[in-house]
């Protein structure tokens, strides 16, 4: 044999010697352990045996009426004897559910997976299907709740998910695209997250754990079996996962179910205060040191807030021990303090910490219900006749309060607002639809003696 031959394999025998060690070596420290709780292997199966006949799937029917345009034609219909009655079409929709209390059969899901519906149905996890009767809803977190009368039930246990951090692993169990119950698996990409359309109150827990339409109202479960948060929504540009996805956090469902189990609402107090972001340059107008908080932009007269003393120029930090970082941080919790209870609320002025107790007064004995709270202190209207006939669209700003949020900035009674965030709004109806879809900033397009102005709500 010649020698570069003989030197060649003799290389290549070592290399393999090598790589055989450390093969064997990295196998070693890879090795799973023996046993984990008596499982041969790690494994999620023990929790999701529990957790999994807590959630449910749930269907809807909702009755749709469907018209053909031909049918607006009267040649057409007499030709053809067509009835005037416009035929009805039944739509169906899928979701999710989780059982919260199996004495009284209460399942929690979201909101948009029953709004609007006919008929709604629940088939558990061995099988059996019940219908449901709605509770009560709350479109300002997407959450509802329904009851079916069924025995043997099992609910899952809320967590506090105060307590999450960004790593934490998680479980999301729900029925995607109508598959069946379905389990995936992920961690808590962030927490606050904030800017979803048409929801008042956010805090959205973030998410890669894989969830898909139809997940919507089922579970976000933390490694001990308990709900940690109600999937609700997901960012997709294709219509399918991503690696992002969202739950509303059991800390706000938990109150959000209570109060619709006990009044079939949600009822909300306040404060009294309207509030907004601190930034670095308006810290630096104030000469405040803390990093983040809710600045007090005003503060509404014979309020809870009034009586405690904040004034305008006062940094929220903290109500009820929970920390206050922004204005919607301030927002979710002031929405969840029981009404007629005391709340500590923390600040900051002249760059000293103050705190001050502050009874929580119901929100609609403050504001009048408005449909919003910016615009507390004002009542609009339909358009009347005669402004109509003159080609006017929008709605009358028929009162309001002096001193109040619109009042500050320059809006009058007789104002006709004909747009929102420049959307034009006709009616009423158009005009709230616009203002629950507006995110923090609100521009509304007003007219005031046939001369057009734009007024910045925040």
């Amino acid at each position: 044999m010649p020698k570069s031959t003989s030197k060649s394999n003799s290389r290549t025998l070592t290399l393999a010697a090598v790589l055989a060690a450390l093969f064997i070596q990295n196998l070693a420290l890879a090795a799973l352990p023996a046993s984990v709780d008596g499982e041969p292997l790690p494994s999620l199966a023990p929790v999701l045996e529990r957790v999994t006949p807590s959630v449910v799937n749930v269907f809807t029917e909702t009755r749709v009426q469907v018209r053909s345009p031909l049918l607006d034609d009267p040649v057409f219909r007499h030709f053809f004897n067509v009835p005037e009655r416009a035929r009805e079409r039944i739509s169906r929709s899928l979701g999710s559910g989780v059982i919260v209390d199996a004495e009284r059969g209460y399942i929690l899901t979201n909101n948009h997976v029953i709004d609007g519906s006919t008929g709604i149905s629940v088939t558990l996890h061995d099988g059996r299907s019940f219908s449901a009767e709605v509770i009560g809803t709350d479109p300002d977190t997407d959450l509802a709740m329904i009851r079916i009368e069924a025995d043997t039930l099992q609910a899952l246990r809320l967590a506090d998910s105060n307590e999450l951090r960004v790593g934490d692993f998680v479980v999301a169990v729900g029925n995607p695209f109508g598959l069946g119950q379905t389990v995936t698996s992920g961690i808590v990409s962030a927490l606050g997250r904030t800017g979803f359309r048409g929801l008042e109150f956010q805090n959205f827990i973030q998410t890669d754990a894989s969830i898909n339409p139809g997940n919507s109202g089922g579970a976000l479960i933390n490694l001990r079996g308990e709900l940690i948060g109600i999937n609700s929504a997901i960012f997709t540009p294709s219509g399918g996962n991503v690696g992002i996805g969202f739950a509303i956090p059991s800390s706000m469902a938990r109150y959000v179910m209570e109060q619709l189990a006990q009044f079939g609402e949600v009822r909300r107090g306040t404060l009294g205060l309207f509030v907004q972001d601190l930034t670095d340059e308006l810290a630096g107008a104030l000469g405040v040191e803390v990093r983040g908080g809710a600045l007090v932009a005003e503060v509404v007269a014979d309020s809870a807030a009034s009586r405690g003393g904040i004034e305008p120029g006062d940094v929220i930090v903290a109500i009820s021990e929970l920390a206050v970082t922004s204005a919607q941080d301030f927002h979710n919790v002031e929405g969840q303090l029981p009404i007629g209870k005391r709340a500590e609320v923390e600040f900051i002025r002249d760059k000293r910490p103050q705190r001050v107790s502050i009874d929580v007064e119901a929100l609609k004995q403050l504001d009048g219900g408005s449909i919003d709270r910016r615009l507390a202190g004002a009542v609009f209207e339909d358009l009347p006749a005669k402004a109509r006939a003159d080609r006017v669209r929008g709605v009358l700003l028929s009162e309001l309060v002096q001193g109040s949020r619109l009042a500050s900035q320059g809006l009058r009674p007789g104002d006709i607002i004909m747009g929102v965030n420049r959307s034009r709004v006709s009616n009423l109806a158009e005009f709230q639809e616009a203002v629950l879809l507006a995110g923090g900033q609100m521009i509304l397009q007003l007219r005031r003696d046939r001369s057009d102005y734009v007024a910045r709500i925040d």
